[in-house]
Parts: C-alpha cells; sequence; structure tokens
C-alpha cells in the first residue's frame, strides 16, 4: 500500500489524523495487554507509525494507539513536555529540544527505525535536466544564490527562470535537506515557494517545465506520470533514489534515517514494553506471504516489522545491523527501567 493510500485508507491505522484512537479488533483470544500509547511527531514518519500500530493492535485489541501528526518541530515540544510517549521524528532531536526534554524531566530514547530519500523533481516535460551534480544543487539553493534561470546552471539549458519548490522551515524535510546538501540546517535561498505538505510541491512542480523541487522519494513515486526524477551526481556518478540505492546508502547524500524516539519513563509500562519491541521482531508468515506478493520482500528476506512497515508506505527499510543495534539499546532501557 502506498503511503497515499494509507493516509486516504478509512481504517484504523488512519482514523488517529483526526485524533482519533486507533483501535483492533483482532479474532481470538485478548492478549490481556490494557492501556494507552500516545504518538506524535513527522508528519512524513507518521504512516510507517501508523502501520505498524496497526499490526500491533490487529494482536492487542484491549490497547489504545493514538497516532497524530502534528510535526517534528511540534512534536518533539509535546514529547519532552512529557505530553506523549512516542516521537516520530524525520530528523534527530536538536540541542534547544533535548535542553527543553532535560527542563521537564523526560528521557528517552533514540531509535533508527526506516529510510527516506529526498528526491529532486522536476515536471515531466523537462527534457534537459536529468542530472545535477552536488556542486549545481548548492549553488542553485544556497542562501544568497545568484542562480535564476536554467542557463545559469548550464549554459545550454534554457534561458528561462527557474520556480523554486520546498519544504518549509517547520519540517524536518526541510533540516535534513539543508544540513545533508549544505552542512549547515537552514541554508537555503529566501525566495522559493515554501509548504509544510510535498503534495502542494509536486502540484507545483508538475505543469511547470521550468519549476523544481525537493521532498521524500515516496511522493515521487506516487506522482511519476506528472514529474521527472532528477539524479544527483556526488562524484560517484548520477545516482536516483530507489529502493536499492537508498537502502545501499548510494544515493548520497540525501538518503536520511528518520527515527522513534520512546519516553523511558512508559518503559515500565507492559503494553508501551511490547508495542516498542513489536518494532523489531520479525513479520509473521503470513505478513511475509503478502509482502513477497506484493514485491516489498524476497522469498527468503526476514523483515522486522519496522522494515516492513517502511516499504508498506513507500518508504525504505533500515539495514539489518541498524535494527540490530536499536533492538540492543531497547533491550537495555528496558531493563533499567524495570529494575
Amino acid at each position: 500500500m502506498s503511503r497515499r493510500s494509507l493516509l486516504a485508507a478509512a481504517g484504523a491505522g488512519l482514523a488517529a489524523l483526526s485524533g482519533c484512537t486507533v483501535l483492533g479488533d483482532p479474532p481470538g483470544e485478548d492478549s490481556g495487554l490494557r492501556g494507552e500509547i500516545t504518538m506524535d511527531g513527522s508528519n512524513t514518519v507518521l504512516p510507517h507509525g501508523a502501520a505498524v500500530a496497526e499490526e500491533f493492535l490487529w494482536r492487542n485489541n484491549r490497547v489504545t494507539i493514538p497516532v497524530r501528526g502534528s510535526g517534528t518541530g511540534a512534536g518533539f515540544q509535546q514529547f519532552c513536555r512529557g505530553e506523549t510517549d512516542i516521537q516520530n521524528a524525520s530528523r534527530p532531536v536538536q540541542e534547544s529540544e533535548e535542553q527543553l526534554c532535560t527542563e521537564n524531566g523526560v528521557d528517552y530514547i533514540e531509535l533508527e527505525a526506516l529510510l527516506d530519500g529526498i528526491a529532486i523533481m522536476v515536471d515531466a516535460d523537462n527534457d534537459w535536466c536529468d542530472c545535477l551534480t552536488v556542486e549545481e544543487l548548492r549553488a542553485m539553493w544556497e542562501s544568497g544564490s545568484d542562480v535564476e534561470t536554467w542557463s545559469d546552471v548550464r549554459p545550454a539549458w534554457p534561458d528561462e527562470e527557474i520556480d523554486f519548490f520546498g519544504r518549509d522551515t517547520a519540517s524536518g524535510t526541510f533540516d535534513s535537506f539543508t544540513e545533508r546538501l549544505m552542512g549547515e540546517t537552514g541554508n537555503i535561498r529566501n525566495d522559493y515557494s515554501a509548504s509544510s505538505d510535498t503534495n502542494v510541491i509536486v502540484r507545483g512542480v508538475s505543469g511547470n517545465r521550468n519549476a523544481i523541487g525537493f521532498g521524500g522519494a515516496g511522493f515521487y513515486y506516487e506522482n511519476e506520470d506528472q514529474l521527472r526524477l532528477v539524479g544527483v551526481d556526488d562524484g560517484n556518478g548520477c545516482v536516483r533514489p530507489t529502493r536499492e540505492t537508498i537502502e545501499n546508502e548510494e544515493y548520497t547524500p540525501l538518503t536520511r534515517p528518520m527515527y522513534v524516539y520512546l519516553s523511558t519513563e512508559r518503559l515500565d509500562d507492559p503494553a508501551v514494553q511490547a508495542f516498542a519491541r513489536f518494532y523489531f521482531e520479525e513479520i509473521d508468515d503470513a505478513v511475509h506471504e503478502s509482502a513477497v506478493e506484493a514485491g516489498i520482500a524476497a522469498p527468503n528476506e526476514t523483515l522486522t516489522w519496522t522494515q516492513w512497515a517502511a516499504r508498506r508506505v513507500g518508504y525504505y527499510a533500515a539495514p539489518d545491523e541498524v535494527v540490530d543495534e536499536s533492538r540492543a539499546k531497547l533491550e537495555q532501557k528496558i531493563a533499567e527501567a524495570t529494575e
């Protein structure tokens, strides 16, 4: 299921978009777990969290999980005030947010849960911009850029003014794009059209052959008929964001990890423990079979729920070694919380 399909679904996993509670209704016996687990944060990571929650609640129908997507920055404000249990984030926690958590006595654990690639997109009718070097991208997007037309990038390209589209400053995608491309968070030209919604960026770029924009790669693959994907050359040839290049981290510098933060204070709750561990447990045989049929898993591939959910909603699976590290960190924190 694509990100758009999941977000549009009226089923349990996305009822939380309106602040409702995600409920499971599985056949069989009650698992015995009880309680509510609150999740907020990145609207980019929200479909992943909703997919994991939906599967967990299918197996634990007396637990409730409100899943919301206030944004990475707004989510951290709530999380660091102790108002939520789980924070989804499309970038690492910032120093000011760490300080807020410290001031409020909120201890947490950071777990890398999935990967994404930030795609560079142009209109489908743009027949000249197939690949850009990292240096060209920097020159186009940096603060104070004097690039105004396509011919400013390469003289052979049209002498037409470029229309720039991207995520706004409240977005974790904005932070990741500027930090990974420029080496400095917030370093970007001030005359681009900024939006909190990547779908708005897609609409701005499509139908405008002189436009360029950035956003999560999954949004490109949902709009391939309207857009063209621009490759990025970081010195090793032109690379486009695909499952292979992102999961192998060949798409540089615009491959990024995305995170789940857990309040350690809540890790002594059996339901929170079980849900946190569920991310890093192997998917069951029935789901694996469906994943193989859907093309999101190989027949001999072992996936955890966090890896499966990432691919299911149009993102990319964290490497096995990263999943193992996150699992070990979690188990250590659970042991400390329950001593």
